[in-house]
């Protein structure tokens, strides 16, 4: 490919089994942490639907969402030749996404997710295929790559990640680990926190990276900055976000609404940010395009159905209310 791209997403595609169910407790301990979904033992347990929702996955969701605002997006994975994988190609290109680099690999199957579905929270079946991944050759580096969740046999691969990211300085990077990465730690993946142009986590993840229990949202942030992103997003669900570029804390609100299923929030506000940042939109602004993507992405089961044009988008701008703001923290 010799025309740059705008984006290129960098992850696990996976298709999701949305199974909704409402014959379940969830059980916390006193403070109401460490929440248990709950289930009686070995009997037959209702549920009230099933829909599958193709091509989603941290990575596949980043690509539609900033292919939705209108950037050359493109998506580098793996999926297995079969029905699913199929499906999965069929869906990104639908959604305008670039499929040059999605690979279709001989022996394996696609990777399919069940999400247990209770109110609007949801937990999620995984497995990941061990596919042999590895960095195509790219005669031209994306304006933005964008790196998150990939399978627990990936650790090779990440280096080649970075050493293609190293290779191009030019390249912004947006890296928002999944499971694995944090379980990888920082020091095997030191050099993409490095040459991390803007790190996206939440509270309980941002404790697991630095290694730090504290609830003081700016120390965290401190914290990684420490590891080398210039600028840090730290998610609190419902209330709301913060960034920092190293001299300022900003807080942004959430966009007002009710959710009805909350899948797919961190990705879209994730992306739709870092879409907004490549777009050469300041920070606070940038800010206040991301909780709007989220807040209507939790409006649909799954991901993807939610996600919002630059137009339409824009008009919940001009909607919002007056409290809708970044606001800079001390």
């Amino acid at each position: 490919m010799n025309e740059q791209l705008d984006f290129l997403a960098i992850g696990d595609i996976v298709t999701d089994a949305f199974i909704r169910v409402n014959d379940a407790v969830v059980k916390t301990d006193a403070d109401g942490s460490n929440p248990l979904l709950c289930f009686k033992y070995g009997d037959k347990v209702p549920y009230e639907s099933m829909e599958e929702v193709k091509a989603v996955g941290n990575s596949a969701n980043a690509a539609v969402a900033a292919a939705r605002l209108g950037l050359k997006s493109a998506l580098l994975a793996h999926v297995g030749n079969d029905l699913q994988g199929q499906a999965c190609l069929d869906e990104l290109k639908k959604n305008n996404v670039d499929t040059e680099y999605v690979f279709t690999n001989e022996g394996f199957s696609t990777n399919y997710h069940y999400v247990l579905w209770h109110d609007v929270e949801r937990t999620i079946l995984v497995k990941h295929a061990a596919f042999p991944v590895s960095m195509p050759a790219m005669s031209v580096a994306p304006k933005m790559l964008y790196l998150s969740s990939l399978g627990d046999h990936t650790e090779a691969y990440h280096h080649e990640i970075a050493t293609f990211i190293t290779q191009h300085p030019e390249m912004k990077v947006v890296f928002q680990p999944g499971t694995f990465q944090i379980k990888l730690g920082t020091e095997v993946l030191k050099d993409i926190y490095a040459n991390t142009y803007a790190f996206f986590c939440n509270v309980e993840e941002a404790q697991l990276i630095t290694k730090n229990p504290t609830h003081d949202v700016k120390e965290l942030m401190n914290a990684v900055h420490a590891l080398g992103p210039k600028l840090v997003f730290i998610t609190d669900g419902m209330k709301g976000a913060y960034a920092s570029d190293g001299t300022t804390t900003w807080f942004m609100p959430v966009y007002p609404h009710d959710p009805f299923e909350r899948t797919g929030a961190g990705d879209a506000f994730s992306s739709t940010v870092s879409a907004a940042l490549l777009m050469d939109m300041p920070l606070a602004e940038a800010l206040r395009w991301g909780p709007i993507n989220s807040m209507s992405v939790v409006q649909y089961v799954g991901a993807q159905k939610g996600l919002l044009t630059k137009e339409a988008l824009q008009q919940y701008l001009v909607q919002a209310p007056a409290q809708y703001q970044a606001s800079p923290i001390v």
